[in-house]
């Protein structure tokens, strides 16, 4: 059975072309009951305008995107991404979002063990900050294709290994995570990245058991692509079993959003309301 729309969260990167006024106005109208903001599509006014938007379309924020690319091959780098991920913080606090969703980052060249270290590292560093501001920290496992430049953390159990060094709580008063995800860091787990992985479903459980399952992404992976970052599938148009996932995703006590992350140079290209209209319908389907 899908999930009722309510339960829907879309980014704002799935209907780029769009400014945020216009994503929040027309993802209320359809029916989506969530956003999750990226930076890239906050208006003039900032963070805090951001919010008046979200709020005045009446949607809920499923998470801000995105914080991390801690490693650095120099100790100024790394201050900076520090200091980023600080504003970025700050930021999801002003939208409204209950947390930061992080691409941990990577170097070309730097052995993985370092630029996981180098990652931990920097979750300590913030840790504190995001804390205060009542953010929890999600940490995005990416496909082993973006290893070398984007993200040294490839698959849940690594992600669950860094993560749960970390044993801070926070409350949720909302009841958005519940028990599944009351660790302050956590783990986003993206179809698109992890689908693969023959260890995914008892690491979705592990995750749930530990409290480090804050975000759940969907989009479909086709077996013929023209680029690796933009032309990911909606939802039926490829080969990740979503629905299966979605269930082992509940199972494991995750009650949050189900957020549509669709990159897509040629869906971005159409005209975006009968877009989103293919994004609702595919979401009734599967």
């Amino acid at each position: 059975m899908p999930l009722p729309l309510a339960r829907c969260a879309i980014h704002t990167m799935t209907t780029k072309p769009w400014s945020l006024a216009q994503a929040a106005e027309a993802y209320a109208h359809a029916g989506v009951g969530g956003i999750t903001v990226w930076r890239q599509h906050l208006p003039a006014g900032g963070a805090a305008e951001a919010g008046r938007i979200v709020r005045a379309a009446g949607l809920g924020v499923a998470a801000y995107c995105r914080g991390g690319f801690f490693p650095a091959a120099d100790a100024g780098k790394r201050q900076a991404a520090l200091d980023d991920n600080r504003r970025c913080i700050d930021e999801a606090a002003a939208v409204g979002a209950p947390q930061v969703v992080l691409v941990c980052g990577a170097v070309p060249g730097m052995p993985l063990a370092e630029a996981r270290a180098q990652i931990r590292d920097g979750l300590a560093a913030v840790l504190d900050h995001a804390c205060s501001a009542g953010i929890r920290l999600a940490i995005e496992p990416l496909h082993p294709l973006y290893a070398a430049d984007r993200s040294a953390v490839s698959t849940m159990a690594q992600a669950r290994r860094i993560a749960e060094s970390f044993t801070r709580e926070l409350p949720d008063p909302l009841g958005r995570f519940g028990a599944a995800g009351r660790r302050a860091v956590g783990i986003a787990c993206d179809v698109y990245h992890v689908w693969w992985d023959d260890t995914l479903a008892e690491e979705i459980t592990l995750a749930g058991r530990l409290g480090l399952l804050h975000g759940f992404h969907v989009c479909d992976w086709k077996a013929e692509q023209a680029s690796m970052l933009n032309d990911r599938g909606l939802m039926g148009e490829g080969c990740i079993d979503v629905a299966g996932i979605r269930r082992q995703v509940e199972a494991a006590g995750f009650t949050g959003y189900a957020e549509v992350e669709v990159f897509s140079d040629r869906h971005w290209a159409r005209d975006q309301q009968q877009w989103l209209g293919d994004i609702v319908r595919a979401w009734e389907r599967v």
